[in-house]
């Protein structure tokens, strides 16, 4: 069978250069026909992959062709009997390819995920044969939807507000949109759990309603695999507050189990107000196994599961000290933890990294649940964050996630919506900036520029 133009990228994208990893680089490619939820999947994963510190990008076919094209391309130009149209789109997908090949080859990251609508037996054979060349493993994640239901809310939620309908007829967006995926109907074959039993795939049917993985291949796929069946797109809303401000909190001083201060009791009671007034019949509240979550969380006066995911990062030896204390008598390890914050390890304790490690499980049951108020820790809250807004291992450690604020998180077709909620208790400040000056022989002066206030 002939593999067209497609083909030619792999000559040019063979490497003796390419990178060797622990596991060969791997390609998440997607399959479905459209308005199947591809995209919201790669993103997701992509999101999640990047969180447990597997370097992943999305390569997006869909834009390459609008990229390519710069007009509005109708339901016409995907009419598999298109052939000018056709050659345009197969450009793209060689484009794609080589930059995949590109990524992998300078060692940027270890995973992507190519998500195209891969529908055609001609398409996925020629990946392989890409990946076969280069030596990366292929995983195949295939949307499978027939409730109309559901694609009808996601051409709404989502594909009318694509570039491809910028500025167009919402009713004609949708008639031109469904004609879209009846073109790709007529020459869609989806994976045969027969003949493509030898390949790497997991199955999606009607966003999570059932599943089928076939050949999972190493730990990567694995991890895959163990998300996506845990993903779901059910309306829901995920409050992450802090504790109410603690005793330690008060004196400057890191970690430690000390209850709440005054102000702090305040702000137990008006969280409660607060969580009252969402109306949510179906509210789950967790917190750690801290006493200052333990009595933030009695006074909403609900039933609360603990965690001992969710405690405080261990500070190791500096448990109980304050900055100061720290420079102090530990002034070398105050540097290397302002040089790199995300990934240095108290002595004896935990770095953020690690956090990260340990707080998956949570992640996981967070995407499960629906309505879910989590009450925990500075630390903590910064790792949950991240992962809901995509932000960066640099970004991590320094989000601000001040007391007595509630961050109420509402997913959205490609994202979060963040709302911040202040509940009029004054607290400390605990949040301390990046000092410029970095080095293991700063003055003290310089090291605890940026401590906040305490008593």
């Amino acid at each position: 069978m002939s593999s067209g133009v497609l083909t030619l990228c792999v000559c040019v994208c063979v490497s003796a250069s390419v990178p060797q990893f622990t596991n060969s680089p791997t390609m998440i490619v997607m399959v479905g026909l459209p308005a199947r939820g591809k995209t919201y999947i790669s993103k997701k994963l992509t999101r999640y992959l990047n969180w447990i510190g597997v370097t992943t990008k999305v390569f997006n076919v869909g834009q390459y062709r609008r990229d390519a094209t710069r007009s509005f391309n109708s339901f016409e130009f995907f009419r598999p009997d298109n052939e000018e149209a056709m050659k345009i789109r197969k450009s793209c997908a060689r484009a794609a390819l080589k930059d995949v090949c590109d990524y992998f080859t300078r060692g940027l990251g270890q995973v992507v995920v190519f998500d195209a609508t891969n529908t055609t037996l001609e398409r996925r054979e020629v990946i392989l044969g890409f990946a076969k060349e280069n030596g990366y493993k292929v995983f195949f994640v295939e949307s499978i939807c027939d409730d109309l239901e559901i694609i009808a809310q996601n051409i709404k939620q989502v594909k009318l507000s694509s570039p491809d309908y910028k500025d167009c007829d919402k009713e004609e967006a949708v008639a031109d949109f469904l004609k879209r995926i009846e073109c790709y109907k007529m020459t869609y074959i989806p994976l045969d759990d027969n003949k493509d039993r030898n390949l790497s795939y997991i199955k999606i049917f009607n966003v999570g309603s059932r599943y089928l993985v076939n050949r999972v291949q190493d730990h990567i796929q694995s991890r895959i695999v163990y998300y996506l069946m845990n993903i779901h797109v059910t309306p829901r809303s995920i409050y992450l507050s802090r504790h109410g401000e603690s005793e330690l909190n008060l004196s400057g001083r890191i970690g430690g189990d000390s209850g709440l201060s005054p102000r702090g009791a305040k702000f137990a009671s008006a969280l409660g107000t607060y969580m009252r007034g969402q109306c949510i019949s179906d509210l789950k509240v967790w917190t750690s196994h801290m006493k200052r979550t333990i009595q933030t969380a009695e006074a909403l006066g609900v039933p609360y599961e603990q965690w001992k995911a969710l405690n405080e990062i261990d500070a190791g030896v500096c448990e109980d000290m304050t900055y100061e204390e720290i420079q102090e008598h530990y002034p070398e390890e105050f540097a290397l933890r302002d040089q790199d914050k995300y990934r240095y390890r108290y002595p004896k304790g935990e770095s953020y990294e690690d956090l990260v490690q340990r707080l998956e499980p949570v992640i996981m049951e967070l995407e499960r649940q629906e309505n879910v108020l989590v009450i925990c820790h500075q630390a903590v809250m910064r790792c949950l964050l991240a992962y809901f807004l995509n932000k960066t291992a640099h970004e991590l450690p320094y989000l601000k996630c001040p007391l007595h604020t509630v961050l109420k998180l509402t997913p959205v077709a490609y994202g979060c919506k963040v709302e911040s909620v202040f509940l009029n208790v004054e607290a400390v400040n605990t949040h301390r900036d990046k000092p410029v000056n970095v080095d293991v022989d700063r003055e003290p002066a310089e090291a605890l520029e940026t401590v906040p206030d305490h008593i």
